[in-house]
């Protein structure tokens, strides 16, 4: 994932002061580790946002021209952190820690109680919030587009794949637990006491939260609302009927690249989209910040 980034020059030291940060091998993790080694989520969550940050900076290395561009930051799940620092409101250092303890804690959490995850595609909105309702299951993601996140455990989760709603596909994640549910309430008061000690500052653009699509400028409460998302379901959905009332024309999405705009493209319409996958795609985004950048209301 992050072999072609360590060619732009200057991310390579970029990504080796990360990894002094975080205390973890993100050049390795990035480029040898095995999928199942990276998909740790004490590995993924900082590798992800270490990547985020590494396109940041290769596209808008400094806050002034991150606030001249940048109208709306937003990020999915664990993608927040690192658009609370495209907003401002906390430095790359900052972000990566909490990033590294979150990570950490919700793997220990994942591991005191078998659960998972599965995707629900398509359906009717209402008859797929009910179905997992009757099953005990948390709509964790709302995405838009006809695709809720369903968590909880393991049999029902089954249950669901067994006799899901009706026209609706469910499809099991590989993932570690039941993130953005109350089976995460431990790592919600671990990331509690360290935030204590964080400084954050106050949004210099409009950021939005997971947990309602508003738009957040105070720093404290910022921090607060990233702690207590992690046992929240992420409302993307509402995150992006705020962008489409503030004006956004054009949605820039960090690598690792492509989900949130193949989402957007669902649900935007009329917003043009570009993907940061590898460096190759850097002129494409910066041409979509010079047209589209400062421009919504």
């Amino acid at each position: 994932m992050l072999t072609p980034w360590l060619e732009v020059p200057g991310l390579s030291d970029t990504l080796e002061w990360y990894s002094a940060v975080t205390g973890i091998d993100l050049l390795t993790h990035g480029t040898t580790s095995d999928a199942d080694t990276i998909r740790d989520t004490a590995v993924a969550q900082p590798l992800i946002v270490a990547t985020s940050l590494l396109t940041l900076h290769a596209l808008l290395p400094t806050e002034t021209e991150r606030g001249a561009a940048i109208d709306v930051a937003a990020g999915h799940s664990v993608g927040e952190f690192a658009a609370a620092v495209a907003a401002g409101v906390l430095t790359a250092e900052q972000s990566l820690v909490l990033v590294r303890e979150r990570g950490a804690a919700m793997a220990t959490a994942a591991a005191a109680t078998p659960t998972g995850m599965s995707a629900v595609l398509g359906g009717d909105p209402d008859e797929v919030l009910t179905r997992l309702a009757e099953l005990g299951l948390t709509p964790a993601n709302v995405n838009g587009g006809g695709q809720v996140v369903a968590a909880g455990a393991l049999d029902a989760l089954k249950a669901l794949a067994e006799t899901p709603p009706t026209k609706a596909k469910v499809i099991p994640l590989q993932v570690a637990g039941a993130f953005h549910t109350d089976y995460m309430g431990s790592a919600v008061a671990r990331l509690e006491t360290l935030s204590r000690g964080v400084q954050p500052r106050p949004a210099g653009v409009s950021l939005l939260s997971n947990s309602d699509g508003t738009v957040v400028t105070d720093g404290a409460e910022a921090v607060a609302r990233l702690v207590a998302q992690i046992a929240r379901p992420v409302r993307w959905d509402l995150c992006q009927e705020t962008m489409l009332s503030r004006g956004v024309t054009g949605l820039l999405e960090l690598a690792p690249g492509g989900v949130l705009t193949g989402l957007a493209r669902r649900t935007l319409r009329g917003v043009e989209t570009v993907a940061v996958k590898t460096p190759d795609d850097l002129e494409a985004a910066a041409d979509l910040i010079r047209r589209h950048g400062g421009a919504a209301a």
